[in-house]
C-alpha cells in the first residue's frame, strides 16, 4: 500500500494503491459492527473520495476476521431503550445515510467480503456495485433470533438480489451460509478461497480502471434506475442518460471507440476494450 489516511484507531481507514481506494471498516474487536462513529465517518470518507483523483475504484472491506457483523445492537438498540421516539428516529436516519450514498457513488464500488457479514451489513453489501466473497465468509440474517426482523432496509436489500424462496428461508430461520451459497443465490458475484480474495478483487479493479469513468458511471446508474421502470419510461431514461453522458465526457470516448472499431480495426468485441 502506498498511503494510509487517519490513524489505526479511526473507525474507517483509507488506503490508496494505483487507483484503488481500499476503505476498511475498522472495529475488529466488535467484528466491525456499525456504530454512530463508524457511520458518521463513512459519510465523510465517501464525500472525500468522490472527488479524489487517487480513487478510481472503491473497495470496501473489513479489518480482522469480519466484514461487518451488522448494526451495533448496544449502541443502536439498548442505548436507546427508554428514550423518546425522536432519539430512535435520529439514530435510524443516521445509520442508513452512508450506504444509500454508496449506492449511487461516483466511482465503481466493490464489496470485498473477507469474513462475517450479518444483518445490517447486507445493506452496504448490496449498495456496492459488485461483491466478491471469500468461500470462508459467513453470512446470516440472525435478527429472528433476537426477536426482531431485518430492519434498516435489510429486507429490501435482500429482496433486491436474492430470490423469493431463499430470502424467506434465511430471514425466517436465521441460519448462516457461506460464500459459495451467497454466490449461488446472487448475493455476491463470485466466491473464492480467502487467500485469493484480494488477488481477484484487484484483477476486477484493473478491468474497471481501463474503462471510461463517465461511461461507467452512466452505465451502472442507468441499470439501477431502469430495472423497475415501465418499458417506455426506461427507454426515455436511457436515452436521456446517454445524452447526458456524451455531454459530460470531454474525452470524446464514444467517437474514439467507434474510430478504433470502424476505421482502425483495432478493437474486436470480446477481445478487449478500446484504448483510452
Amino acid at each position: 500500500m502506498t498511503e494510509i489516511e487517519k490513524t489505526t484507531a479511526d473507525p474507517v481507514l483509507v488506503e490508496f494503491d494505483n487507483g484503488i481506494a481500499f476503505v476498511t471498516l475498522n472495529r475488529p474487536d466488535k467484528r466491525n459492527a456499525m456504530n454512530p462513529a463508524l457511520n458518521t465517518r463513512m459519510l465523510e470518507v465517501l464525500d472525500d473520495l468522490e472527488g479524489d483523483e487517487r480513487c478510481g475504484v472503491l473497495v470496501l472491506r473489513g479489518a480482522g476476521s469480519s466484514w461487518s457483523a451488522g448494526m451495533d445492537l448496544k449502541e443502536y438498540f439498548r442505548d436507546n431503550d427508554g428514550k423518546p421516539r425522536d432519539a430512535t428516529l435520529k439514530s435510524r436516519r443516521q445509520s442508513g445515510g452512508w450506504w444509500s450514498r454508496l449506492m449511487y457513488f461516483e466511482k465503481p464500488t466493490i464489496a470485498m467480503v473477507n469474513g462475517w457479514c450479518f444483518g445490517g451489513a447486507f445493506t452496504p453489501l448490496v449498495a456496492c456495485d459488485l461483491a466478491i466473497s471469500a468461500d470462508e465468509a459467513t453470512f446470516g440474517l440472525s435478527e429472528i433470533n433476537w426477536g426482531i426482523l431485518p430492519g434498516g432496509n435489510v429486507t429490501r436489500a435482500v429482496a433486491e438480489v436474492m430470490n423469493h424462496r431463499d430470502s424467506l428461508y434465511y430471514i425466517m430461520t436465521g441460519e448462516t451460509f457461506g460464500g459459495q451459497k451467497a454466490r449461488d443465490m446472487g448475493l455476491v458475484n463470485e466466491s473464492v478461497p480467502l487467500e485469493q480474495l484480494e488477488i481477484r478483487v484487484r484483477a476486477i479493479c484493473a478491468i474497471l480502471l481501463e474503462k471510461n469513468p463517465v461511461v461507467l458511471k452512466a452505465a451502472k446508474d442507468t441499470f439501477k434506475r431502469v430495472r423497475n421502470l415501465p418499458w417506455d419510461l426506461a427507454d426515455d431514461y436511457i436515452y436521456a442518460k446517454l445524452e447526458q453522458m456524451l455531454f459530460l465526457d470531454k474525452t470524446g470516448g464514444r467517437d474514439e471507440g467507434l474510430k478504433q472499431f470502424l476505421d482502425d480495426k483495432a478493437y474486436r468485441p470480446g477481445l478487449g476494450a478500446y484504448k483510452r
